[in-house]
């Protein structure tokens, strides 16, 4: 009966017709959640404030505004600075734990991801008790003029250094022994070997980090709504355009602008990723630190300076936080952390809302994720539709948050949408997910979704495709070589994903402020809130929490990938 059954079901619906039902699925996914929101900002961008097609008179209304020209100047050396500072730094870094005997290296490592855990708006924050008017070391005489370019330099550089290193220590990783050791019998001296070897070596990679802390800086909120004063810059133009001014058409002028210097920065990181990848020879000999003992000490003392940096610059803020009142009364007290008396907070739901976003983003995320790299690496057919979605996967890591939030607005917020031309209107099927949580999870996942798509696929290309041509010869049914084969070999890619998701969705705020409202409040917009209204500790006390949140994540991820690790590798091996 049983078999009978299952000839009748295969007659009727075959694997790849269900394969094919998936990818049409996630095709509408794309279509909904980015394509659709995208069109309509392009739409409003070329539209007056009455919905009447104007052409290019907004982007003329804006080149022509000096106020609005500086602000896109500044955002291009801002990030031009941060840049390189970033950069250079995490250069050092990665240097010194790849190439030379530094102790605690998977510590060190730990500590300078500490940026990645926090919004944004803490690292302004701590600049402000380290140099504000009251600031610490303002008050022993080092005094630098923190609200505007310096101060967002200094935030943005911070904020990128972290990125750099991880890009960085996987350009590192590629070295092949064997020219060194070729440089070592010639008498090269190290500084040859640096320029000649190592830096060759890496130039892809470097030239990815580049590019891709311009584009982190280029499109941050957090820093510039704190340390920014009146130095405009674009994330925070968008934000005025729209809540200050109501004028939603100039700020979708000003989110496609942003677009622009993205976009690049999203072809030539595709560009060197491919090229960083073809580097590596199957020849090649992992590198072998050789013992310097002057070397060493030097870079370990870097390293333990940048980790005493970022403890020390973290710690004044949970100082901060713990305080009675900043500078004047240094009692330590847990008031801060009473969010119930924060009236703009709407007490301690905030966070939890933010832990169930940001789980459901988790959860969603990766499964959308991994399901999308599934069906576009492990399926032979439909070759077109696969590489759309491969397509539009990758595209929104080229779209700046604030803007995927404000076409969110101009895609679920309307009732209705107008047909051009006819004066007709439509009912938006959308709407109800507007003013929701599910709407903030999904904005979140979207915004976040092109980096667990590429882990996906990269753990998938890692798998021999004769699983799923055997499994197709013995008739066996796709979700049985997936749930038996597939998923327990990519579960380290598919834990990274998802703390991935939920690590950016507890600190994001560009791509959730305009859609967050009264009853839908994040913890890391309340941040914003609460430090523009000038109660800078209490802000202090919830970027904390969700720092203490996204560590203790972070912790409970190693814990549980160490066995996980262990198995894939040993099955692997076999």
């Amino acid at each position: 009966m049983r078999k009978a059954l299952e000839k009748l079901r295969n007659r009727v619906i075959t694997w790849d017709t269900v394969k094919l039902i998936g990818i049409v699925c996630l095709l509408a996914i794309f279509c909904i959640f980015l394509v659709g929101p995208l069109i309509l900002l392009f739409v409003k961008a070329f539209q007056d404030g009455s919905g009447a097609f104007c052409g290019l008179a907004q982007f003329r209304k804006y080149l022509s505004s000096a106020n609005m020209l500086s602000s896109l100047g500044h955002t291009i050396y801002i990030s031009l600075t941060a840049t390189l500072i970033s950069v250079s730094a995490a250069f050092a870094m990665a240097y010194s734990l790849s190439r030379r005997s530094v102790p605690c290296k998977k510590f060190f490592q730990f500590i300078s991801r500490l940026p990645m855990y926090a919004p944004t708006m803490l690292l302004g924050m701590s600049l402000i008790y380290l140099f504000g008017n009251k600031g610490i070391l303002t008050g022993l005489g080092l005094k630098i003029p923190l609200y505007g370019k310096v101060g967002i330099i200094i935030a943005e550089s911070i904020f990128c250094f972290p990125v750099a290193l991880m890009i960085l220590m996987v350009a590192f990783s590629s070295a092949d022994n064997r020219l060194y050791e070729a440089a070592d019998v010639l008498h090269a001296t190290p500084f040859r070997k640096l320029i000649t070897i190592t830096l060759p070596s890496i130039k892809y990679g470097l030239i990815n980090a580049v590019f891709v802390c311009f584009t982190y800086s280029f499109t941050d909120f957090g820093a510039p709504s704190v340390v920014g004063g009146n130095y405009n810059v674009l994330a925070t133009d968008i934000y005025k355009q729209v809540i200050g001014q109501q004028n939603f058409n100039m700020g979708a002028v000003v989110g496609i602008i942003m677009m622009l210097p993205t976009v690049l920065s999203f072809f030539v990181d595709r560009f060197t990723s491919k090229r960083q990848t073809g580097a590596i020879s199957s020849r090649s000999i992992p590198y072998r630190i050789v013992p310097n003992k002057r070397a060493d000490i030097i870079a370990t003392c870097f390293c333990v300076l940048v980790t005493l940096f970022m403890i020390g610059f973290f710690g004044v803020s949970l100082f901060g936080s713990l305080v009675t009142f900043w500078p004047y009364n240094l009692k330590l007290t847990l008031s801060h952390y009473d969010f119930s008396l924060i009236s703009a907070s709407g007490g301690v739901e905030t966070i939890f809302r933010s832990i169930k976003v940001s789980a459901l983003a988790a959860i969603i995320g990766t499964i959308i994720a991994f399901m999308a790299a599934y069906f576009v690496e492990k399926t032979q057919k439909f070759k077109l539709l696969r590489r759309i979605i491969y397509a539009l996967a990758i595209s929104p890591n080229a779209i700046p948050g604030t803007v995927i939030g404000l076409a969110y607005i101009f895609f679920f917020n309307p009732k209705t949408f107008p047909l051009f031309g006819t004066g007709y209107q439509i009912n938006n099927s959308f709407y109800f997910l507007y003013n929701t949580v599910a709407l903030l999870v999904c904005v979140n996942i979207t915004h976040y979704f092109s980096v667990p798509f590429i882990t996906a696929s990269t753990a998938l290309k890692r798998l021999d495709n004769e699983f799923e041509s055997v499994s197709d010869s013995l008739k066996v049914p796709f979700y049985r070589t997936l749930a038996r084969i597939t998923l327990p070999l990519s579960m380290q890619a598919i834990l990274e994903i998802a703390v991935y998701f939920f690590m950016n969705s507890m600190v994001t705020v560009s791509a959730v402020i305009f859609l967050c409202t009264s009853i839908t409040q994040l913890a890391s917009v309340v941040v914003v809130n609460v430090q523009g209204a000038g109660n800078d500790a209490a802000a202090a006390a919830i970027c904390m929490v969700i720092l203490a949140i996204n560590l203790i994540v972070r912790i409970l991820y190693e814990i549980i990938n160490k066995p996980i690790s262990r198995k894939t590798d040993a099955w692997m091996k076999r």
